[in-house]
């Protein structure tokens, strides 16, 4: 079985759990071991599908169509892996299974309790990927801090973990805060003696810890916190902050983390890390040749969670092409007519991102048009496609009333649809189109240009598709799917043949972007912005 890693997390929230569980993996995988990474959140949803991105950021989708925490695109992102529903766990589901069997009498009669029915699904679900035989390690993060009452069963599955499971084959790192007061101009390690305390009364002592900082630790401050957290003083890691959360591996790399973890999980056979390609991104990242803006409209801006890893995206592919790309956040429901000008002024390209209700749709198809008509390399991502297809509709089909049924249940033009066999499900999430679906496309096209392919995968969130009935209308007037589903028939690409880089799709591909495989439209993406900006400076 798999060697199992545990992150816990103290004193305060955000430290970077998933950062820091990401690089060690990064390091672990780069030495030649198999490893791959799970998240447990505490919350009782069942999933983040049907949490609003104010609250918990962007919902990721993996390839079997699970909605998982947002971490599991910083796991792929960093280790260039899938993950998938075995990879997110929360405590809503850990409830859910076990209320299920109660109700089926699969306890027969007995009493059902915290402990041992809930922590026994928990250490059930934390060991079921190390059981596949796929991985020589498993990390596992823990959600929230140590301290929560709905982080206590997680605690104590680990506790028992380390009771039942060999030495040698438990590690447990503890993620804290060694704040740096200025006014004293001093390091505090009160807060993390505190938080080390809280998780040895739990039962769990920390093996390794690792301590975010803003000032460098020094060795007289690690031997403190080593005597008074009773850990070895080389188990004591800093983690300084970083310009950018890829330099994080190398970081970790500095100060061994990999190697005490391998010291500390008796693996003795291992190469040395192979992180040329990395290195290659970073150098490209932090030492770009040109700068371009792209004008990112959505509705969540409040919140830069709520967009990750279309932001994560426009890193790997800026990184690409040698390019700093600034991201100029746009708020959909301050466009109109007549500000629309202004607000796009200057940028190199434009980028309508995912969405789900009516708030600030119109200033969605204001913006979309104003891409179109002056040459704008334009991308729309899912909700993004959809308001292409309405602006279109509207100012070059002219269906004055043409829409989405998501936001007019009632019009007599809808462009923007839902299938039928959708609208009998009532249940939330029932009537989402989820996970990785095939797409054919059209020889020739701008799209068959970007992937070099006529047939790709890709991911998928979303209930509402483009309307076939409208299809003719839309190809005889320069508007072309590009992209279908090669089952179903329903649209998945839409691009304007005319326009220098014009092109809306169903899916969300910035959910497959990787350091080492950019997704492919927003590397062309951002060379035609590129271009672009390139002409408007001659």
């Amino acid at each position: 079985m798999a060697k199992q890693i545990f992150v816990t997390g103290g004193v305060t929230s955000s430290l970077g759990k998933g950062i820091i569980a990401a690089s060690l993996a990064k390091l672990l995988q780069a030495r030649g071991l198999k490893v791959t990474i799970q998240k447990f959140d505490p919350y009782i949803n069942v999933d983040p599908g049907t949490l609003n991105p104010y609250e918990h950021g962007e919902c990721f989708v993996t390839e079997d169509g699970a909605e998982t925490d947002l971490d599991l695109g910083h796991y792929e992102r960093f280790l260039n892996i899938h993950t998938s529903q075995l990879n997110n766990v929360t405590t809503g589901r850990i409830y859910q299974t076990v209320i299920n069997k109660e109700r089926a009498g699969d306890f027969l009669g007995k009493t059902v309790q915290v402990v041992p029915h809930i922590t026994d699904e928990i250490k059930h679900r934390m060991l079921l990927l190390g059981k596949t035989n796929q991985f020589d390690i498993v990390i596992t993060e823990i959600g929230g801090t140590v301290g929560d009452i709905e982080s206590l069963p997680f605690i104590e599955a680990v506790r028992q973990l380390q009771w039942e499971l060999p030495d040698e084959d438990v590690l447990v790192i503890h993620l804290t805060l060694i704040p740096y007061l200025k006014a004293a101009k001093e390091l505090k390690t009160k807060p993390t003696q505190h938080s080390v305390k809280m998780m040895s009364e739990n039962g769990v002592h920390p093996d390794i810890l690792v301590c975010r900082t803003e000032e460098v630790l020094g060795n007289d401050i690690k031997n403190k916190i080593a005597l008074f957290c009773n850990v070895k003083p080389e188990a004591v890691i800093e983690a300084l902050d970083a310009s950018t959360i890829y330099e994080v591996p190398l970081l970790m790399l500095r100060e061994k983390l990999d190697v005490i973890t391998l010291k500390k999980l008796g693996i003795k056979e291992y190469a040395e890390p192979n992180l040329d390609n990395w290195k290659i991104f970073l150098d490209k990242l932090k030492y770009p040749k040109a700068k371009i803006t792209i004008g990112l409209i959505g509705k969540y801006i409040e919140l830069q969670d709520a967009y990750k890893s279309i932001l994560e995206s426009f890193i790997h592919a800026g990184a690409i092409n040698e390019v700093k790309v600034q991201v100029i956040d746009i708020h959909s429901e301050f466009i109109n007519e007549q500000t629309v000008a202004e607000k796009l002024k200057g940028l190199d390209g434009l980028l309508v991102a995912p969405g789900f209700g009516n708030r600030g749709i119109d200033g969605k198809i204001i913006a979309v048009q104003y891409a179109r008509e002056n040459n704008l390399p334009f991308f729309g991502i899912c909700l993004g496609m959809q308001m292409a297809v309405i602006e279109f509709a509207r100012n070059v089909l002219h269906i004055a009333d043409a829409h989405s049924v998501e936001m007019n249940a009632n019009t007599t033009n809808p462009v923007i649809n839902m299938m039928e066999e959708q609208k009998k499900i009532k249940l939330m999430g029932g009537t989402m189109r989820l996970g990785s679906y095939p797409c054919e496309i059209e020889e020739g096209s701008l799209a068959n240009r970007i992937y070099g392919t006529t047939l790709i995968s890709e991911r998928h969130r979303h209930r509402y598709e483009f309307n076939n009935a409208y299809l003719v209308q839309f190809e005889n007037a320069g508007m072309i799917a590009s992209g279908t589903n090669p089952e179903t028939g329903l649209v998945e690409i839409m691009e304007i043949p005319d326009h220098p880089f014009f092109i809306g799709v169903q899916y969300h591909p910035e959910l497959k972007s990787t350091v080492e495989s950019p997704a492919p439209l927003f590397v062309h993406f951002i060379a035609a912005a590129k271009k672009y900006n390139e002409s408007r400076s001659k």
